[in-house]
């Protein structure tokens, strides 16, 4: 059995919404996108690049998939990260019907009953922004890692990653990661449900 590995860019108070640019997601009149770049930094891109080489199909949001299928088929195979992304299976949760562009995309319907195959089909699929689909994935307890990139900025408005799911413990996968503008990489497992009821005196 495969696994399904989200990786996101978060607020201190836990807004996904539109990191990576002015008009990317300005649903609900978000006026802070673009907010990523200021954080950005050699070592944090290293960080990134190292997650590209660990994943065998890619899951994504209709909102990412549209960015990504823009953007990427467009790169020269001479980029390690274009190679990949134009290579892997990729699968696009979408609840309006359409003909995707980009070569090697299935148009996914239902997250319930059509992402959990995935994990039998590959050994890893990797989720990347889509924070609407993470959330529609955590409802279902099909994330099986998460890795959280916060940045230290607060907006107290905007799309929260935590506002849908269901209870869930979570486990440590590796250290902490600082980088030197001030972000951090947190990886967490699943870990079964959450335990509760216990009184710390106790």
């Amino acid at each position: 059995m495969g696994s399904i590995i989200a990786d996101l860019f978060v607020t201190l108070d836990g807004v996904y919404q539109a990191p990576g640019g002015a008009q990317e997601d300005t649903d609900g009149g978000f006026e802070f996108g673009g907010w990523q770049a200021p954080y950005l930094d050699d070592e944090t891109g290293e960080a990134l690049d190292a997650g590209f080489d660990d994943f065998d199909a890619l899951l994504l949001g209709r909102k990412t998939y549209d960015i990504f299928a823009g953007y990427w088929p467009k790169q020269s195979a001479d980029m390690p990260i274009a190679r990949k992304l134009n290579e892997v299976p990729k699968f696009v949760v979408s609840h309006a019907a359409f003909e995707p562009t980009w070569q090697g995309t299935t148009v996914l319907t239902d997250v319930a009953t059509e992402v959990a195959p995935l994990k039998a089909r590959f050994g890893t699929t990797r989720v990347i922004g889509s924070g609407h689909l993470v959330q529609s994935l955590l409802e279902v307890d099909l994330v099986d890692r998460l890795n959280l990139y916060v940045y230290p900025i607060t907006f107290g408005s905007g799309k929260s990653l935590f506002t849908r799911g269901v209870p869930a413990a979570f486990t440590l996968a590796a250290p902490p990661r600082a980088f030197p503008k001030g972000a951090i990489l947190l990886s967490y497992d699943r870990a079964g449900a959450p335990v509760t009821g216990i009184d710390i005196d106790a």
